[in-house]
């Protein structure tokens, strides 16, 4: 098992924070404010400080971040400007490397609105909306997520297949590496919710990347995608069988795929992470590899209130039996979870359990949330462990 990440500490800068030199210079003018905006990137970093800063007449203005077992509603302090808009403003201290998603809740009268940060160009995107980031100090978004002219792109591929087990057609792609010949063999890895990590996690871009660079052996990748996700991914017999059943078979008979178990992966994030780990406890000896990004593993020590609601009913209840009685679902796991979520507990809780079933667990967290983001920046460690470029030959 691997420990956490160890993250320096972010040293802290000589002298008053920006904001506090700015303030002293009360009053101030509109021109001032505009300058100092213009100098300083939002939200301004210095060490292990962020100031989060707003522009605009409100009754009051907050940041609303999603770092558990913190505030997440702080109010920010409004600095009067002489002839223009007031300027709102408030300091959070974060981790070095912390990667932090958030809002601002404005309020005028009785409106409230919750908005992506007007001064802040970086946004992630997800399937829900987007969100302002917060790069903290020592966090920088990898080079292997953005498009590099040198790597060969590999190729998608609608594919879609008829269900019998789910009762419809299921919509997938696949990909296909840059040097993707018929006449050799490739590992394969089947990831839920495919479609959204094609788009908010630049999946595809990270293959090219990784495999160009031999970070990554060269590998078939299906990005399956659900029907009705939170009744087909938590712990749903006929998605078990789906995969299993049908969909590799099919995969097998149309695509140059390695027939053993060492050379199959399943793979999903949070709901995904649940089908990914069922599916692999309903097929025993079929897939050799798993990787869970955050999973929601969640479960219960005593009693039944979980406070997840009933879409975690069938979680908890697979969760909890698993727990009773675990056994080896697969011979290596690979685990990321960000620190940020509550998903965190119930994902160390389950790194000793996985242990237990002699399976070789390699678990990292990361100063993140629960977010498409958060699972690009560990898809190298992932991918690259599970089928590692330099021993690519193993799978032929």
């Amino acid at each position: 098992m691997s420990l956490p990440t160890p993250y320096p500490i972010a040293p802290r800068p000589k002298g008053k924070l920006a904001i506090n030199r700015l303030r002293e210079r009360a009053p101030l003018t509109d021109a001032e404010v505009e300058e100092f905006l213009a100098e300083h990137e939002v939200p301004v970093v210095e060490g292990p400080r962020s100031t989060f800063l707003y522009r605009g007449r409100a009754d009051a203005v907050a940041v609303l971040h999603r770092i558990v077992n913190q505030p997440q509603h702080v109010p920010m302090k409004r600095l009067d400007v002489l002839d223009g808009d007031p300027l709102w403003y408030v300091t959070i201290e974060l981790p070095a490397h912390s990667r932090v998603e958030y809002q601002l809740e404005v309020r005028q009268g009785a409106a409230v609105e919750a908005v992506n940060d007007p001064l802040n160009p970086h946004v992630a995107h997800s399937p829900v909306g987007s969100s302002s980031v917060c790069q903290a100090a020592g966090y920088e978004t990898p080079t292997w997520v953005l498009p590099q002219p040198e790597s060969r792109p590999g190729e998608l591929i609608d594919w879609d297949l008829p269900s019998k087990a789910l009762r419809r057609t299921t919509h997938n792609r696949v990909y296909l590496p840059a040097r993707f010949r018929r006449s050799s063999s490739y590992p394969l890895l089947v990831v839920h919710d495919g479609d959204d990590y094609i788009t908010y996690a630049a999946m595809k871009t990270v293959l090219d990347n990784l495999i160009h660079h031999l970070d990554m052996a060269e590998t078939i990748v299906l990005f399956s995608n659900p029907g009705d996700r939170l009744k087909e991914y938590p712990n749903h017999a006929p998605h078990a069988r789906h995969v299993t059943r049908e969909l590799l078979p099919a995969l097998e008979e149309e695509l140059p795929v390695v027939r053993r178990s060492d050379a199959r992966a399943l793979m999903g994030a949070s709901f995904g992470a649940v089908a990914s780990l069922s599916t692999a406890f309903r097929s025993p000896d079929t897939w050799g590899n798993l990787f869970l990004q955050s999973g929601s593993f969640v479960f219960t020590d005593i009693g039944s209130d979980h406070g997840g609601g009933p879409a975690f009913d069938p979680v908890v209840k697979f969760m909890n039996r698993y727990r009773e009685r675990p056994r080896r679902v697969a011979d290596r796991m690979m685990i990321t979870c960000g620190v940020y979520e509550p998903l965190i507990v119930p994902n160390r809780s389950m790194v000793p359990v996985f242990e237990s079933t002699g399976a070789q667990v390699r678990y990292v967290e990361s100063r993140d949330g629960h977010s498409w983001e958060n699972w690009r920046d560990r898809l190298r460690d992932g991918l690259s462990w599970i089928f590692p470029g330099p021993q690519k030959l193993v799978y032929e």
